[in-house]
């Protein structure tokens, strides 16, 4: 009985530390989004006939977009919503304003992320309603809306991809998906792949099943059934009829099926038939036979990807065919010819012609959506959409730093961090040589040089690409996954990990390489459950799996941990010399199993104890959507599940602990960000403004946590101390926070200036991502609202103030989008906030703007080629004292600010620097208090060129501008004392 005591002590003691931080608390985090600006796969595509100019696109991980301009620039409208996995976009054709998504990539592919039911909009994408009658269907792959009735739908499930389930085929809603109703359906294997209405008459429908599995391995992976099929009903759905006369059969290998039926002959109707006789077919009799026009492999290839065909609204004899090009047929489908891409290029989705203009099409692909208006001759690009599926993401030791990864379709791609222009733009993004599936390794000791895929060497100065992989040709004895992993060791900076089902080592940058283990897979062919009626078939082919995730320790040069795709987790701890499969036992791990193809997605190796590791672990592959991390303090002798607070239906694809605060976690899922402030024991959302895409990599760098999206691309949430400050208070965590206001201790500033960049301004459709904010970030927690202002000052290590600020200020005085204003001029910050809550005010890093108290006039009296708002001096790198007063109570910190690491002003240059700008600033604080006159407002505008000259660049003042300072000194002590008489 004592022993039961115990353990329900025990218990509870753990409930209460495992308790999750208020919310409020991160609410002032913000991911900010840095590219790159190339779009991704995208497979919903739809116009609106009566507004020519818009339309809307459903990237497959990427959320729901919206162009009005045609294509030149894209807004995400459906950022908020739980899911960002699309597979079709439909537009009422009645009434414009009536927008439907069906969200869950409608394919069959080993990346794929799935969905959560319909969406609709009754206002052309400003607001969403969620329907989630289909919520189990994961992946629907088409939906038409009836031509007369808006609320009129039909909808193709798809369902599960690695499993059986009833939420099949193809479903009727007449109440604008609030509800609906199942009209056809084979079995839990079959699914519905495609659905489109006589054009001449919305009784008839014409469907599409597809009986098709994904297993869980990586190669020979897809599995089709004898159900697949082309259907026809001619009562609105109520029943069906099998077409077959002509095409292939069940026996026939009979797999995907596209529709393509003609608006301008009702009779004609086109079917991109996939089977061991594919081809695309023609029906001239609405369906009743078929004849085969065309077996060109350009055109029907690859039809599990792709099998989308469309015809011409007013001619029944030009049809178009998506595939790795977009061909077109003048001839009703004899003959094709290529109008956009190349073969083996750019894979080509969805086809949307308006059917008021057939110039105007749309089109989805694996690198976003494009648009032409002239019928193919031009089209928009597509390097204006945030889409990337991105796999991985590492980042390197440069200042500022670059993020690298592996884009889905689109090879690779580097990304700065910041920008010396103001704003991330194309000017600082650039691939790095990798194929698209892979990891990048930046090389920690050689910046420029990044390692990347099956094993390339970029090397930035030159370009070239130069293969150094351990396997120059594959003689079939070792297994590669697409992302097989590639990383680093932190303790040992040369040394590079590559895996296939046994590890690689290279410490000479891939000259060389030395095998450091045997098989750490389990080395047999397992076939789960969840294959169900493939199970048979499956066992015919053997599959293996491969090493899927390398952890270095970061302590200890000669601790290695791995995992595999199919549940296996080894260490080793001389170098590989010998290793010890330490997968969890029930017996040493009671309630922790890793079955055959439970995939290690990811290990982090603990920065503070070489027996310590973290595994996230994904089971999406055999059915099962639960999360699953787990944890090991005693060198994998035993295992501990860590859920608590994760989403029940959000597989996890990394986890990692954070490099300065022990038993700080953070995990990313296939909807979410999560961190952890006490090992694991409870976890909570992080996702903030990032949107509800899959998140499939994460790296802690310096002070800032990134991740990589799998459809929005790199995303950044900088300065996480307040972060590691809440960690840090342990078990009083909810107590400290519940008590009085908290100044966090910010972190280390950098003194940075921004470009005064003299080209032609990018015009403003030009993709532009966030920088970082200019200054040093000053988090404060209230637990109530303030009695009164809150004040933050500035002081120098002597105590003399920099800068004051209060809840109270006045508003910025004007506004500057009425102003030229040049990239160096900037507005003035953020209001300090009073109120209860997590808050976060950037300090600029400088002293007042001068004149900015003794101003009297109104800045829209001043001419518009006089520089507006200069910013005042820039603070010299030292230590400053961080000042807040809430409530009659004084909180202080310190704030280390360093000098931009590529500057090379010496200090006796700062200071010379320093003094003039400091100077002239004071000189324009006392003519901008002076009357208004002529020789003033001249006086005023020189001062601010010479404030320039010395101000705007870390760089010793030149003898002409020391000189001129001296110069305008006395012309305003002579201007100031002719207004004194």
């Amino acid at each position: 009985m004592k022993n039961i005591v115990v353990v329900i002590v025990a218990a509870a003691i753990v409930s209460l530390r495992a308790q999750p931080v208020e919310s409020p608390l991160l609410a002032a985090l913000r991911w900010r989004h840095i590219g790159p600006f190339r779009g991704g796969r995208t497979v919903g595509a739809a116009g609106v006939p009566q507004q020519p100019n818009v339309f809307y696109v459903g990237a497959n991980n990427g959320g729901v977009w919206k162009t009005t301009d045609y294509g030149q620039t894209w807004t995400a409208i459906f950022d908020e919503q739980p899911t960002q996995s699309i597979g079709a976009v439909a537009v009422a054709p009645s009434d414009p304003n009536v927008v439907y998504v069906a969200s869950g990539e409608g394919l069959q592919r080993p990346d794929l992320s799935v969905g959560e039911g319909l969406f609709r909009s009754n206002d052309a994408g400003r607001t969403w309603q969620h329907f989630h009658g289909l919520g189990d269907a994961r992946q629907i792959a088409a939906l038409i809306v009836d031509p007369n009735d808006p609320n009129r739908i039909f909808v193709a499930a798809l369902g599960h991809p690695y499993g059986p389930n009833p939420e099949r085929g193809v479903y009727r809603s007449t109440d604008g998906g609030r509800t609906v109703q199942r009209v056809l359906y084979k079995d839990e294997n079959t699914g519905a792949i495609d659905v489109a209405f006589d054009p001449s008459n919305a009784r008839t429908i014409y469907a599409a099943l597809w009986a098709a599995r994904q297993g869980p391995w990586e190669y020979n992976n897809a599995y089709v059934g004898a159900t697949s099929g082309l259907f026809k009903s001619t009562d609105g759905g109520d029943t069906w009829q099998p077409l077959t006369q002509g095409l292939p059969t069940t026996s026939d290998g009979l797999s995907r099926i596209g529709i393509g039926a003609a608006p301008g002959n009702p009779r004609r109707i086109y079917a991109w038939v996939t089977s061991r006789r594919s081809a695309l077919y023609r029906s001239d009799d609405a369906g009743a036979s078929w004849t085969m026009m065309n077996g060109d492999a350009r055109v029907w290839g690859r039809g599990d990807d792709f099998a989308n065909v469309r015809v011409d609204p007013s001619n029944a004899d030009i049809v178009y065919a998506a595939n790795t090009s977009t061909y077109r047929s003048t001839d009703g489908g004899r003959t094709f010819t290529a109008i956009k891409g190349a073969p083996g290029g750019d894979d080509y989705h969805t086809i949307w012609i308006n059917p008021r203009d057939p110039r105007i099409i749309l089109i989805a692909a694996d690198q976003g959506a494009t648009i032409t208006v002239n019928g193919g001759e031009t089209w928009s690009s597509w390097y204006n959409q945030p889409t990337a599926q991105m796999f991985h993401v590492a980042a390197d030791n440069r200042f500022p730093y670059w993020l690298y990864g592996g884009q889905q379709e689109s090879g690779s791609a580097g990304v700065a961090s910041r920008s010396d222009y103001g704003a991330i733009t194309f000017r600082d993004w650039h691939p790095v040589g990798l194929e698209e599936y892979g990891y990048a390794a930046p090389d920690p000791l050689h910046p420029g040089i990044v390692f990347g895929g099956k094993v390339t060497r970029f090397d930035e100065r030159t370009g070239d690409v130069q293969q150094v992989g351990p396997v120059v040709v594959r003689d079939g004895s070792d297994r590669f996954n697409r992302t097989a992993p590639l990383v680093f060791s932190t303790a040992d900076p040369r040394a590079l990990y590559f895996a296939s089902q046994r590890l690689f080592k290279t410490i000479d940058g891939g000259r060389s390489w030395r095998i450091v283990s045997g098989d750490l897979t389990r080395g047999q062919t397992v076939v789960p459950p969840s294959l169900g009626i493939y199970q048979d078939e499956a066992k015919k082919s053997e599959h293996l799996g491969v090493i899927y995730s390398i952890a270095p320790s970061p302590i200890d040069r000669n601790v290695v941990w791995t995992g595999s795709d199919d549940g296996v987790l080894s260490l080793t701890r001389d170098g590989g010399a010998h290793w010890k499969n330490v997968t969890p036992d029930v017996k040493t791990s009671p309630g922790v199993v890793l079955y055959a193809w439970d995939k290690v997605t990811q290990i982090d190796a603990s920065h503070f104890d070489a027996n310590t590791a973290y595994v996230s672990v994904s089971r999406f592959r055999v059915d099962d959507l639960g999360p699953q991390i787990l944890r090991t303090h005693d060198g994998g002798r035993t295992w501990a599940p860590i859920t608590r607070g994760l989403d029940g239906n959000g597989p996890i694809n990394v986890v990692r602990e954070d490099p300065v605060v022990r038993g700080l976690l953070y995990a990313g899922s296939e909807h979410e960000v999560y961190v952890s402030f006490d090992d694991g024991g409870m976890w909570q959302p992080m996702t903030l403004n990032l949107p509800h895409t899959s998140v499939r990599d994460l790296v802690v760098h310096g002070d800032d946590l990134a991740v990589a999206t799998h459809g929005r691309g790199f995303w950044i949430l900088d300065d996480i101390a307040p972060l590691r400050q809440i960690a840090r208070l342990g078990d009083d965590r909810r107590a400290t926070l519940s008590g009085s206001p908290i100044l966090f201790k910010p972190s280390v500033a950098y003194r940075l200036r921004r470009s005064q960049n003299t080209d032609t301004p990018l015009p403003p459709e030009v993709p532009a991502a966030q920088n970082p904010p200019d200054g040093a970030a000053i988090d404060y927690w209230l637990p109530a609202d303030a009695s009164g202002p809150v004040t933050l000052e500035i002081l120098t290590r002597a105590g003399a103030s920099v800068r004051r600020y209060s809840s109270a200020d006045a508003p910025p005085p004007y506004d500057e989008k009425a102003f030229n204003v040049p990239m160096y001029w900037t507005r003035p910050p953020r209001a300090l906030l009073a109120s209860k809550g997590m808050h976060r005010f950037v300090w600029d890093l400088r002293y007042p703007t001068p004149g900015a108290v003794q101003r009297d006039f109104p800045i829209s009296a001043i001419p518009h080629d006089t520089p507006l708002e200069p910013l005042g001096v820039l603070a010299v790198p030292g230590v400053y004292t961080v000042r807040l007063t809430v409530n009659g109570r004084t909180l202080i910190e310190t704030l280390a600010l360093k000098m931009d690491p590529r500057a090379s002003i010496t200090a006796a240059g700062l200071a010379r620097q320093f003094t003039l700008a400091t100077k002239i600033a004071d000189l324009m604080n006392r003519t901008y208090a002076a009357a208004r006159t002529p020789e003033i407002d001249a006086l005023n505008a020189d001062l601010a060129t010479a404030y320039d000259a010395v101000e705007g660049a870390d760089r010793v003042p030149t003898v002409q501008a020391a000189k001129t300072a001296a110069a305008l000194d006395a012309r305003v002590r002579r201007l100031l004392s002719l207004s004194v008489r």
